[in-house]
């Protein structure tokens, strides 16, 4: 069968990846054509990339703005290059602000569509639930909670497990030793404090003031910002400058593999840091109209995956609409060695490892996608 699949961020490209893998095991005269990066191109083919993530991600209203002439232009291109490739499903990778118009105009042409990594409507966007309803053949979920969250607006969706298990599985044996990390990146012998503060330049703007603070409260610890690679390091350098904060780049798991503690922005990273068996303060710093806005459009009560998942709050969420981080402080000493929670946490972590699933979530899903498409050719 023909399988043409639609990422637009890094993640969508591991994910969208994996899956590409699992189809070809579960489907052998599987064709792929798709819009991604990379590492979806080393698993179905370089010359089956179309268009590269690079191009396509635009992030924040005042980008998609400036332009709205361009993603119209890649929009056509797309559905002009999904007919001419004539796929048996077309399957879209989060990335919703895209994939949601690509699945009406699917729908409307009599293309099967599936869904996988649901977008986030249980946080914001509600109103994207109807688009689903109508436009989608299939939703494939990668949380417990929105097993329970979609039927009860008419969706049945399908489980597997997720698919980040499978990328920390597959790195977690070639990750360094603390001490080989320090000494790759020049880090003295003190314990490290990992800072994850975001992927985005917004993100990084908002949150890097804010641990450069909580840092000059920790002379006895290393903090250590993994940066991310397809932002310039002196977006990070402009906020750490004269703090006692190191930088590295692209190395996210290897430095919480050698922390003992991290403070981490929220986002998938949360559950990255949660499942590494990291012990975490979730740090998210808001302006104040939108720190007293947020339950206006916020339908959830966390914003951390691993406290929506375990349905508690399992690692404090700090919330800072201000530059007041003594809550930050008191919360990332109760989790260091010796601290009131930190046993607690790693208690709940090993929970939450059972309600997330074990390996093999892309394999998983690839069997019930291919399941679905020759049940319906039947």
């Amino acid at each position: 069968m023909k399988y043409y699949l639609i990422a637009g961020e890094p993640s969508g490209d591991l994910h969208g990846a994996n899956l590409i893998r699992g189809l070809r095991k579960a489907d052998p005269d599987a064709q792929f054509r798709f819009w991604g990066g990379d590492l979806m191109a080393d698993a179905g083919g370089k010359t089956n990339l179309r268009k590269h993530y690079r191009e396509t991600s635009f992030f924040g209203v005042v980008q998609v703005l400036r332009n709205l002439g361009t993603i119209r232009r890649q929009m056509r291109e797309c559905q002009d290059d999904i007919a001419a490739f004539a796929p048996d499903v077309v399957i879209l990778v989060d990335y919703p602000g895209f994939n949601m118009k690509i699945a009406r105009w699917a729908h409307e042409h009599g293309l099967r569509t599936f869904y996988y990594i649901a977008p986030k409507v249980w946080a914001s966007r509600e109103g994207r639930i109807k688009g689903i309803q109508r436009y989608v053949d299939r939703l494939f979920v990668i949380f417990p909670f929105e097993c329970d969250y979609f039927p009860k607006h008419g969706i049945e969706p399908v489980f597997e497990g997720n698919p980040l298990v499978d990328a920390l599985e597959a790195r977690r044996g070639s990750l360094p030793a603390p001490e080989e990390f320090r000494r790759r990146n020049g880090l003295d012998s003190r314990p490290i404090i990992a800072l994850l503060a975001g992927s985005r330049r917004s993100e990084i703007r908002k949150n890097m003031p804010l641990m450069a603070r909580l840092a000059e409260r920790f002379p006895g610890h290393q903090f250590v910002v993994a940066g991310v690679p397809w932002l310039d390091p002196a977006l990070y350098e402009e906020h750490i400058a004269g703090s006692p904060i190191r930088y590295v780049c692209d190395q996210t798991y290897e430095t919480l593999a050698a922390a003992e503690a991290a403070v981490v922005a929220s986002g998938t990273a949360t559950l990255e840091t949660a499942l590494l068996g990291i012990p975490e303060v979730v740090v998210y710093r808001l302006a104040p109209l939108e720190y007293y806005g947020m339950p206006l459009v916020v339908r959830c009560p966390w914003v951390s995956l691993v406290n929506l998942n375990l349905r508690r709050e399992a690692v404090a969420e700090v919330l800072q609409s201000n530059l007041d981080i003594t809550r930050a402080e008191r919360e990332l000493r109760a989790i260091l060695p010796g601290g009131e929670r930190r046993e607690r946490m790693l208690e709940d972590f090993k929970e939450l490892r059972s309600v997330i699933g074990g390996p093999g979530a892309s394999d998983r899903f690839a069997v019930r996608m291919v399941e679905l498409l020759k049940n319906r050719e039947s």
